[in-house]
């Protein structure tokens, strides 16, 4: 029989404890679930506050060298060489089907690319990035440096006192900062749908930073479950769940990542794994698209509920679901048949036996609020 793998700790695990975290395991970490607050109390805190999370499992890698975009470029659909110093961009890797090996951010500092990648994806991550364009670049792990996010509305006003400069990043830009005596790179972003920063800070700096930012009035810690209702009502996808090696970026409603001059007819066109599928999904359509649901009665609907017609036909399945804090309802995300990912359109849950009915929504259920220049 063998025995269980040793789980990883982030540099904020004994701070974790401290605070009286529930830890579980995720994604080969042991990490916090929630704290003795609740869940439910550290969604809402986010939403009206300042939330901590510590994201320090993610991946972070650097690119260095002069080719390194183009190179980017030869893994992904998504325009790499024409991000300018201090711009960020959301991307994803994708296989000769056009699935999505993992998606993950991007963003241009002076002399290299960093790149925040999933903490399950990250081993074949970093494996992907070597065999491939290794040659043509270098690939650096940064295992040494530590992510936290500071979420909410009130996220600026708690983080501008370490230092005011970080009030003139807007979304989806960054900067190295100094904070709390550490060196830093602060992006404006985030995975609650809520205005907030992502902060890389070296691992051994990382529980000083974080202890300064809960010392503050706003900053309540949060763990992994407020995070996830917060991404889905934020209609936020999670890799593994919502998108995997099986779904394209067509079929997920990722197209907007894709810009024009990498489709078909722009300049720097193809050359990545699986653009001819992706590109024949552009010009016709999938045959399935990810939507969100409303659920139309209380009980909440989890991933893998089977949707069917009213006849009892299948006609897709759930993918992430919950009863939303803030929508006071249950949503979800799945993926239909592409005739019934309508507008208003009504299907049915099978849970436990019985149909519960939902709607096909748009999302964000929950509008974003993010501080864009």
């Amino acid at each position: 029989m063998s025995l269980p793998a040793v789980l990883s700790k982030t540099p904020l695990h004994a701070l974790h404890l401290e605070l009286g975290a529930k830890m579980v395991p995720f994604a080969g970490y042991e990490m916090p679930v929630n704290y003795p607050g609740g869940i439910i109390a550290e969604h809402k805190h986010c939403r009206e506050s300042a939330a901590l999370f510590d994201v320090s499992h993610m991946g972070q890698v650097r690119l260095s060298g002069d080719h390194a975009a183009a190179a980017l470029e030869t893994l992904m659909p998504v325009d790499v060489a024409s991000l300018t110093v201090g711009k960020q961009r959301y991307g994803f890797f994708t296989n000769a089907s056009g699935g999505i090996l993992d998606d993950l951010m991007i963003t241009r500092r002076e002399h290299d690319l960093l790149l925040i990648v999933n903490a399950a994806c990250k081993a074949a991550d970093i494996t992907h990035l070597i065999t491939n364009i290794g040659h043509r670049c270098t690939v650096q792990p940064l295992p040494d440096r530590a992510l936290l996010a500071l979420q909410g509305p009130k996220a600026v006003d708690a983080l501008r006192r370490l230092n005011p400069e970080v009030a003139t990043l807007t979304f989806m830009t960054g900067k190295s900062l100094p904070l709390a005596g550490a060196d830093c790179y602060v992006t404006r972003s985030g995975y609650t749908g809520e205005d907030g920063f992502e902060i890389s800070v070296p691992a051994a700096d990382a529980e000083a930073l974080a202890r300064s930012l809960l010392a503050m009035s706003e900053v309540r810690p949060v763990g992994l479950g407020a995070r996830d209702t917060l991404r889905l009502e934020a209609g936020l996808c999670l890799y593994g769940h919502d998108i995997n090696d099986k779904t394209t970026p067509v079929e997920a409603g990722l197209t907007w990542a894709i810009q024009k001059v990498r489709r078909a007819g722009g300049a720097r066109h193809g050359g990545y794994p699986g653009a001819a599928v992706i590109d024949a999904q552009l010009a016709t359509g999938p045959s399935n698209k990810r939507v969100g649901l409303l659920g139309l009665e209380r009980l909440p609907v989890r991933e893998g509920a089977v949707l069917v017609d009213a006849l009892g036909h299948k006609l897709g399945h759930v993918t992430s679901g919950t009863l939303a804090p803030s929508v006071n309802q249950p949503i979800a995300m799945a993926y239909l048949a592409s005739n019934h990912a309508l507008p208003h359109h009504e299907v049915f849950a099978e849970v436990r036996g019985k149909r519960q009915p939902m709607r096909v929504a748009p999302t964000p259920f929950v509008p974003h609020r993010y501080v864009r220049g």
